[in-house]
């Protein structure tokens, strides 16, 4: 079993490496559209021949995928859930070995691959989310061009992530980190065709990336202070830590916590990361980059516990972004959007835990949130697919066409609600409790805690409300599509019966019982008082959506922000602050040396070549062969020596 940790790594690697060898079907131009566009001439050789590359470049995804799962099921068996209880992430010796140590002339960097309690329960949620995404995305993607690349990019993402996840060594974690961050920006950008596509991959890129730079100085801050960047090193040594070195590290990594974890100020990037695939939006969403950030946290909980200072940051950054995402989402149209702004609430959620306190609850819900986020984007990538748009305003009465999607999206909602008996409705209540108990134990601030129960209490009643209007559009009521844009080519309405292709639906349904039943695998540590709160209030702001909705069927519930909801629809103008303050600027400065460059370096590169085609005419006409020319100017000479000889005598 001590080489169980190195396998499952390095199973998706391997398929990664083969799948980049595979060839793709012929390029076209434009997008390879969410409907899945037949490519131009399926059925001809060329087009079989596609097919099967595509088939092959299936099976090398999901065989080691699927391995790679096994593999972390087995390591996970017994101490993850023990983690989830409560029991902490060293009740029990880690499963791996060390396979050599890097000489860095200062602190060696060990090649530590190991599970423990923590990593155990993360290696199943990644790869079985992982596994789901490449089973769905056969059928999603079967016509595209791109599809082997694609689903060896989704095989490199999902070792990437077990890296961080199985690393016992910060910098071999560091390395993992980037490569999830480069598979990213390939995943997001898969249609670089369509220029909005191609822009959200660089803006995740270059955010995640700034991030990046403060992480990588908290882990050189703290592996210098305890003499080793292997992890069990590190901990060990936070108790002799000075406070300022906890304080200066800790905030450093929060930079790229919040940059992978989407927490604001760095948030900005998520929303926008939905231009990729439905399928990827699950895989990120769900499983792999956004929990990186949340597991960094946990997995260096002592150090965090140590810094309070970083701990009230952290509350007051998560008790805004969980609201302000939630209000976000309750006002967009794009069904995939508001996923996207309910993944940064969730997440913030599990930030608050961290802050108050409470690694497991935050872990807990990380993993429940895995479950049924990925089950609400890989069910909206059916009804996408069956409508031919990501707009709600295009979609309604869908309840009665996508009947297993229906009965899917209903349990994934009602687990985001934390409603019972659903999972979210377990890991709620246990972040609502470690708030709670925040107030009265002085991990933090009085205010921070106060900010970040009362924020988490009325973020409860907003998820209640967007959840139950997205469910409404989608499902109820009738769609209006005459009053809008016609779709793109080729992404019109499917009207085979079918509801999708089995290779979609099947994922579907199975990631719908955990969702549902995953609370029960875990010991419950209820508070009456606290979870019957948390219900009523859900059911409060679902049922004012409904009450908006049944007064007009056909209108947007979001009309209920009034004069907020052009504020809530544009995320509380981030972007545009973004762009005034960042943006624009460095356009300018860009433009100002791209002119300075043209009209000073490149004009005296220019200049001294015209003074040198003048100077070389000059001489030209001294030496254009005319005899006559030579002599007269050899008796001017003459003269001008004997003048001035005569002269100077």
């Amino acid at each position: 079993m001590t080489t169980f940790p190195l396998l499952a790594v390095l199973l998706p690697f391997l398929a990664a490496f083969a799948g980049l060898l595979l060839p793709r079907l012929p390029h076209r131009r434009g997008r390879a559209a969410e409907d899945l566009a037949p490519t131009p001439g399926a059925g001809t050789a060329a087009g079989a021949a596609g097919e099967r590359a595509n088939t092959r470049a299936a099976w090398i995804a999901v065989l080691p995928t699927a391995a790679s799962a096994v593999l972390a099921v087995w390591l996970a068996w017994g101490p993850g859930f023990a983690f989830l209880d409560g029991e902490g992430a060293t009740t029990s010796p880690p499963t791996g070995q060390t396979y050599g140590t890097i000489v860095t002339g200062g602190v060696p960097i060990s090649l530590t691959l190991q599970a423990d309690n923590l990593s155990g329960i993360l290696g199943v949620l990644v790869t079985l989310v992982a596994l789901a995404v490449q089973i769905y995305s056969v059928g999603y993607l079967k016509d595209d061009p791109r599809y082997p690349s694609y689903s060896a990019f989704i095989s490199l993402f999902t070792s990437a992530m077990l890296l961080v996840v199985y690393a016992g060594d910060l910098l071999v974690l560091y390395v993992g980190w980037e490569i999830m961050g480069l598979c990213s920006y390939l995943l997001i950008g898969h249609w670089w065709e369509d220029r909005g596509n191609s822009r959200a991959a660089v803006k995740a890129f270059l955010v995640t990336r700034l991030g990046d730079v403060g992480f990588l100085f908290g882990i050189f801050v703290l592996g210098l202070a305890a003499g080793s960047f292997r992890v069990a090193d590190v901990l060990a040594k936070v108790p002799e830590m000075s406070p300022a070195t906890l304080v200066t590290a800790t905030m450093l990594l929060l930079a790229g916590v919040a940059g992978k974890s989407a927490q604001v100020p760095l948030h900005t990037w998520l929303p926008d990361a939905m231009a990729g695939p439905t399928p990827i939006s699950a895989l990120i969403h769900a499983a792999t980059m956004v929990a990186a950030g949340i597991f960094i946290v946990a997995r260096l909980f002592p150090a965090f516990l140590a810094a309070r200072p970083t701990l009230d940051v952290l509350a007051v950054i998560a008790a805004l972004g969980m609201l302000g995402a939630a209000l976000a989402a309750l006002a967009q149209d794009d069904l995939k959007r508001v996923l996207a702004y309910s993944t940064v609430s969730q997440l913030a959620y599990m930030a608050g835990g961290l802050a108050a306190g409470s690694d497991t609850s935050a872990v807990f819900h990380l993993v429940t949130h895995g479950a049924f986020k990925a089950l609400l984007f890989l069910s909206a990538g059916v009804v996408i697919h069956h409508v031919g748009s990501n707009l709600m305003s295009r979609m309604g009465g869908l309840r009665r066409e996508l009947p297993v999607t229906f009965v899917a999206t209903t349990i994934g909602f009602a687990a985001l609600m934390g409603l019972p008996p659903a999972s979210g409705f377990f890991s709620k209540d246990s972040l609502l409790v470690a708030m709670d108990g925040a107030l009265t134990t002085g991990g933090l601030t009085d205010a921070a805690a106060l900010l970040l129960y009362a924020c988490a209490l009325a973020t409860v009643a907003v998820t209640g409300a967007y959840a139950t209007r997205a469910w409404l559009r989608t499902f109820f009521g009738e769609a209006t599509p005459a009053a809008l844009p016609e779709p793109e080519p080729g992404t019109a309405h499917v009207v085979d019966g079918r509801e999708a292709p089995r290779s979609m639906l099947v994922p579907v349904a199975l990631l719908a019982l955990p969702a549902l039943l995953l609370g029960f695998a875990v010991e419950p540590h209820l508070a009456l008082g606290v979870a019957a709160t948390s219900v009523v209030l859900a059911l409060l702001g679902a049922g004012v959506v409904y009450a908006f909705w049944r007064i007009d069927p056909g209108a947007d519930p979001a009309r209920l922000l009034g004069p907020f909801r052009v504020p809530c629809e544009r995320a509380f103008y981030v972007d545009g602050l973004y762009a005034a303050l960042f943006v624009r600027p460095v356009m300018a400065l860009a433009r100002l040396v791209v002119s300075t460059d043209d009209r000073v370096v490149d004009g005296a590169v220019r200049g001294s070549g015209r003074s040198a085609r003048g100077l070389s005419g000059a001489l030209r006409f001294a030496q254009n062969g005319n005899v006559q020319l030579y002599v007269s100017g050899l008796l001017a000479g003459v003269l001008l020596i004997v003048v001035g000889a005569v002269v100077f005598t």
